[in-house]
């Protein structure tokens, strides 16, 4: 299984701006760059862990097996999709249905789950991943017919995968995030100012792609401040990957949730939430937030599904 990395500032912010946590920071030898979801994945370690009942699955595609055993990558695109295409260093968001190539015996998939993100060109994935998710674009669906030397070769992986499997997956990309620089960071300056009665919202940039709505979930860069002294105290720019958020009672900070709808993708807004719409009267001891304190939040709206 995937290790939890290290990446202190971009999971604190997961973990406490989403209460049902859409995407944490994850690491270890074959994930340095790479984020991932609450989803078995066969991808980027073994494949021995337990799936769900396709017949539990919402929306899995059938996957039609090649005729013959594939002997290089053979990429099928089904729908074209739109918008940017992936190229190495970006993350993609996918849902994927993986199939032995020989028998068409399910192996792992996350339809009816949440997205799978991984960053080409970090080898966090198997390379037959890797080179057949370029070129790939939002609401794309493509096949990918996978010989075993570009899958998991002769160590095969685990029960799942046996010794030199050709493998076959279905990829709906969801949402493409092009590469990050974290020099490409704002910098903020924030005034230490008294808590407020309500919800502050300042756009600082106007984007000009999909909006934000209530109820979507959103790939976002977050950098967090004590409203009260103006200090930061949390960023994601330095992973770089970003942090996803449900729009939905339960998906986040209520102030989240209220302040981020109405975003266009390319935007960058500035939010002064008061405590209540925050962390409350507890504040929040990992992020040195002191009880009853605001909280500003510095928004770069990436994607949103």
């Amino acid at each position: 299984m995937l290790q939890m990395s290290s990446r202190t500032s971009r999971a604190l912010l997961a973990l406490t701006l989403s209460s049902t946590l859409l995407i944490a920071a994850c690491g270890g030898d074959k994930s340095s760059t790479t984020t991932d979801v609450s989803t078995t994945d066969a991808l980027a370690s073994t494949a021995d862990s337990e799936t769900s009942d396709p017949a539990d699955l919402i929306d899995e595609p059938t996957i039609s097996l090649p005729t013959e055993m594939p002997t290089e990558l053979v990429i099928t695109d089904i729908t074209e999709g739109e918008g940017e295409a992936a190229i190495e260093g970006s993350t993609v968001y996918v849902y994927y249905v993986g199939v032995l190539t020989q028998d068409g015996k399910r192996f792992d998939g996350n339809y009816g789950g949440d997205p799978f993100a991984v960053t080409l060109g970090s080898g966090a994935v198997i390379p037959g991943w890797e080179q057949g998710l370029i070129g790939i674009k939002a609401g794309g669906q493509r096949q990918l017919d996978i010989p075993s030397e570009l899958a998991y070769g002769a160590a095969g992986s685990g029960d799942a995968i046996p010794p030199d499997s050709a493998i076959s997956f279905i990829v709906d990309a969801v949402a493409i995030v092009p590469p990050i620089d974290p020099a490409d960071a704002p910098e903020i300056t924030i005034e230490g100012a008294a808590n407020v009665e309500a919800l502050i919202s300042e756009d600082l940039v106007d984007g000009e792609g999909d909006e934000a709505k209530a109820g979507s979930n959103v790939l976002v860069h977050i950098i967090a401040f004590n409203a009260a002294t103006g200090e930061e105290i949390a960023s994601t720019w330095g992973d770089p990957s970003p942090v996803g958020l449900l729009l939905e009672e339960g998906g986040s900070l209520p102030g989240l949730i209220e302040g981020i709808p109405g975003m266009k993708v390319g935007g960058r807004r500035q939010l002064t939430i008061p405590f209540a719409d925050a962390f409350g009267t507890d504040g929040n001891s990992d992020m040195k937030l002191p009880a009853s304190t605001d909280l500003v939040v510095v928004i770069d709206l990436l994607s949103t599904f």
